[in-house]
């Protein structure tokens, strides 16, 4: 679809970013099947990998485009930005919903201060927070600027310095607490350029996907949402948002996490 007609239609322009499985997957499946005019540039590390985001582009050409991005890669976040700046129109909502919690490489949350280490701890931060900020350095200037537009950023309930009693994760309770502050420090500099933007943090509980299988046994399996169901939840959260909610940490039922 053309740019000229797209801004005529004023389709809503969705960047989904980490969009090649679990969650993410679920937002552009449920963005393109609750709007028809809606407009969807999904993003991974690893496109002509992830089958199931190829087949929803090739159902819906007009309305998914699929990029290469890697958080950890900062010339791969600056070429998606100058594509979206010269091929599309103004995004109205940004959702940075990569994250690690665990990997094929011995990446596994800390039980104990031994098991700590400056490795697993820059893992942690460039994909859970470091990433999700340059991401938003690079796309936030594209986003409309005096209409409403949402840059949310998944993080979790373990990032709260708060509620946390049982100890233990360092790297990902720190790398999602370190996301939040940038979440709340971007909201107060993207107030003064673009008044209707809403930068937020959204939990969206325990999911059943690869990054939560491994920690999932002991909790109630009515607590656990499928991806689909957390996509739902997560965006009815993001279409109930105010200017006055920027800066916050929501969780899935629209309640605000504790700092």
């Amino acid at each position: 679809m053309t740019e000229s007609l797209q801004k005529d239609q004023k389709m809503p322009l969705v960047l989904v970013q980490g969009a090649s499985r679990g969650i993410g997957l679920a937002f552009v499946r449920t963005l393109i099947k609750r709007d028809p005019q809606s407009r969807v540039i999904a993003t991974c590390r690893a496109p002509d990998s992830s089958d199931e985001l190829q087949s929803l582009a090739a159902s819906y050409p007009e309305r998914v485009v699929i990029k290469r991005l890697d958080v950890t890669e900062v010339d791969s976040i600056a070429l998606t930005s100058e594509y979206v700046q010269q091929h599309e129109g103004a995004l109205d909502v940004l959702i940075n919903s990569a994250g690690i919690l665990h990997d094929a490489d011995g990446l596994s949350p800390e039980k104990r201060l031994q098991d700590v280490s400056a490795e697993k701890l820059e893992k942690y931060f460039w994909v859970n927070s470091i990433g999700p900020l340059l991401v938003a350095k690079y796309f936030a200037p594209l986003m409309k600027k005096r209409k409403r537009a949402v840059i949310a950023n998944l993080s979790a309930r373990v990032g709260s310095i708060g509620d946390n009693r049982l100890g233990g994760w360092y790297g990902y309770r720190a790398s999602k607490s370190a996301q939040n502050m940038f979440t709340r420090t971007l909201s107060i500099e993207m107030a003064r350029t673009h008044p209707e933007m809403i930068c937020v943090g959204l939990h969206p509980g325990t999911v059943a996907t690869s990054l939560s299988q491994r920690f999932s046994s002991r909790i109630n399996p009515e607590q656990i949402f499928s991806p689909a169901l957390a996509a739902e939840q997560l965006l009815a959260v993001i279409d109930g948002l105010t200017p006055s909610d920027s800066g916050k940490v929501f969780a899935y039922d629209g309640s605000v996490v504790p700092w």
